[in-house]
């Protein structure tokens, strides 16, 4: 069987381990592996979810059933039962280990594997439990399209913009593409020019743009 392989695979490791000049009997040492070969099997096959791999946590997959009982007799012949807290606190003592990690065993060992794939009873067309879980990260049809919308405008944008003179291009990107935009007055006084003057350019600009793009991408006439 499996256990017995396992035994097998941790004797050869203690053969393969073992030191002669330690003084210690073979049979000794070849039990502690063959042990945790086995001990290892059964905490990697016991569920589908994986159990442990601290030590603190093996030591509550072999012992916490057992100290639990135990504790709970010795509580039921003093007068009554422990409360879920009390329990776990005197399990980690008796144990040695965390009360967190007591309280994470308990919750593993008391629960039962359902795989995702099985098909809910309830269900006539036979879907899978994996089929109504639903993908927090997942990104909706609106917000990926809106996001598409954006990165055809922006190429198309940057096409446009290719046609204008540098210093459109600078009144352009002032006036409308930068997070605060410019008034037309301070961007007259830095140009040497007239508020009305920057205004003219302005809107010379955005005709060329909307010119190249008229002609160019038929898809952004819908965002014209």
């Amino acid at each position: 069987s499996d256990l017995i392989q396992e035994a097998g695979l941790g004797l050869m490791k203690a053969a393969d381990k073992v030191d002669p000049d330690r003084g210690v009997r073979f049979s000794t040492y070849a039990v502690w592996w063959i042990k945790a070969g086995i001990q290892d099997y059964v905490m990697r096959n016991w569920s589908l979810v994986r159990t442990g791999s601290t030590s603190s946590q093996k030591s509550l997959f072999f012992n916490m059933r057992r100290v639990q009982a135990q504790i709970e007799r010795e509580a039921m012949q003093d007068g009554g039962p422990l409360d879920r807290s009390q329990l776990h606190e005197m399990i980690a003592t008796e144990i040695g280990v965390p009360v967190g990690d007591v309280e994470m065993m308990d919750g593993r060992l008391s629960g039962t594997d359902y795989s995702l794939n099985a098909t809910q009873a309830s269900d006539e067309d036979g879907r899978e439990w994996i089929d109504i879980i639903e993908d927090e990260d997942s990104i909706d049809s609106n917000t990926v399209e809106a996001a598409h919308d954006q990165d055809n405008l922006r190429t198309w944008l940057l096409g446009a913009m290719d046609g204008l003179s540098e210093r459109e291009k600078f009144i352009v990107k002032e006036r409308q593409i930068i997070d605060e935009p410019r008034t037309l007055e301070s961007l007259g006084q830095e140009l040497g020019l007239s508020k009305e003057r920057v205004r003219q350019i302005e809107a010379a600009a955005f005709t060329k743009m909307r010119r190249f793009l008229e002609k160019n991408a038929r898809e952004v006439q819908n965002f014209l």
